[in-house]
């Protein structure tokens, strides 16, 4: 498997879930670092257990769609895999490069893709993403979208939909504490928005003026960092609500489980942009682990992940997302059953044990074609 999304600890947990099984040999590519734009993603080693992870240096650091490992080719000849796991978009150098070298070896290939929106690349993408549809053995297809977009562009092969990732039920879970914590004196309804970055397209700018309006004792967290944050530290203050606001700045994988657990509920108040709709939301599923009752707007993949175990309102809505924020901080039981259902929703279908078993029923349908 080639993977620069396996440099976080926390998803790791995946590649021991898939090495657990008898029939599989799992050897992961991963590079050094990933220089993305929120800041540099550097290798945590925090589950290792059961296969062989492999750190090569790569090329074009950070440039999504030219980066690649230089070292493939050779890596390929000593391992002799019999499918090579690309974990990367179609129309990248580095997927159309891992086809051709794992040809040269007998391997069959496969590739991962979060792509909801047709788009039209340029030359030479627009090529390598052609080739890589049509010699390419399976796809894995992480959104129900995904499958209509790529079919609309030619891919003809099998696929199955799984998320890239699941989540360990074992470190998202309830904290002990949670009950006893919430009947601390002055603590109020604690709301929180968890993004890698804060980006126009992610509403946090909706939360805020939805926050705004409700009454009592509240406070709101917000993890992440990104180019919206001054705007939205002085949406804050204009709304005068800055005191309740906390901009906690970026959180650490390994950190989520706890962070998660301090909230009353998670909001994910994304918006569809012309470039972009919402892939998954995998926080969803990390605060749903946690028993944290979730809210989303209903932009790409996120009802479909968050089903009857949280609230949906209409993308921009802020009246909408303040109405189910009060439902939620004045009845308490339904929030909790939400917050149960939640987990029982990811137990059913986000473990990262159960997206493992998937994965590795793809490769047994790989080699069994």
């Amino acid at each position: 498997m080639l993977s620069k999304a396996c440099l976080v600890g926390a998803y790791q947990s995946k590649l021991e879930e898939i090495a657990q099984f008898d029939d599989v040999e799992l050897t992961v590519i991963v590079p050094p670092v990933w220089l993305d734009p929120a800041g540099p993603v550097e290798l945590e080693r925090a589950h290792t257990q059961g296969y062989r992870l492999l750190v090569d240096p790569i090329r074009f650091n950070g440039q999504f769609h030219t980066y690649h490992f230089p070292k493939l080719k050779q890596r390929l000849a000593e391992i002799r895999p019999d499918i090579v796991h690309i974990d990367e978009e179609p129309y990248n150098l580095a997927t159309w490069l891992a086809l051709r070298q794992a040809r040269q070896v007998g391997a069959k290939t496969l590739f991962f893709t979060w792509q909801n929106l047709e788009k039209q690349y340029p030359p030479p993408f627009r090529y390598m993403e052609k080739e890589v549809l049509a010699g390419v053995d399976y796809a894995i297809m992480g959104n129900q979208e995904a499958v209509c977009v790529w079919q609309k562009k030619g891919y003809k092969g099998p696929y199955r939909v799984i998320p890239q990732f699941g989540v360990d039920p074992d470190l998202f879970c309830p904290p002990p504490q949670r009950d006893a914590a919430r009947r601390g004196a002055g603590r109020g309804f604690i709301m929180g928005a968890a993004n890698r970055r804060l980006l126009p397209e992610k509403g946090v700018d909706v939360l805020l003026r939805a926050a705004a309006g409700l009454p009592g004792i509240w406070r709101l967290h917000i993890a992440g960092d990104g180019p919206s944050r001054p705007s939205l530290m002085q949406l804050a203050r204009d709304l005068g609500i800055a005191e309740r606001v906390f901009f906690d700045g970026p959180i650490s994988s390994l950190e989520m489980p706890t962070y998660l657990q301090q909230l009353d509920v998670l909001v994910l108040s994304s918006r569809t942009m012309p470039n972009w709709k919402e892939q998954f939301g995998r926080v969803l599923i990390e605060a749903m682990a946690c028993e944290t009752a979730v809210v989303g707007a209903n932009s790409g993949e996120i009802p479909h992940v968050i089903g009857d175990a949280g609230l949906v309102f209409e993308e921009e809505d802020i009246t909408g997302l303040r109405e189910q924020l009060m439902t939620l901080m004045t009845q308490r039981e339904r929030r909790d059953s939400l917050g149960r259902h939640g987990r029982e929703r990811v137990l059913q279908y986000y473990t990262q044990q159960q997206i493992a078993a998937q994965t590795v029923a793809v490769y047994r349908d790989i080699l069994a074609q």
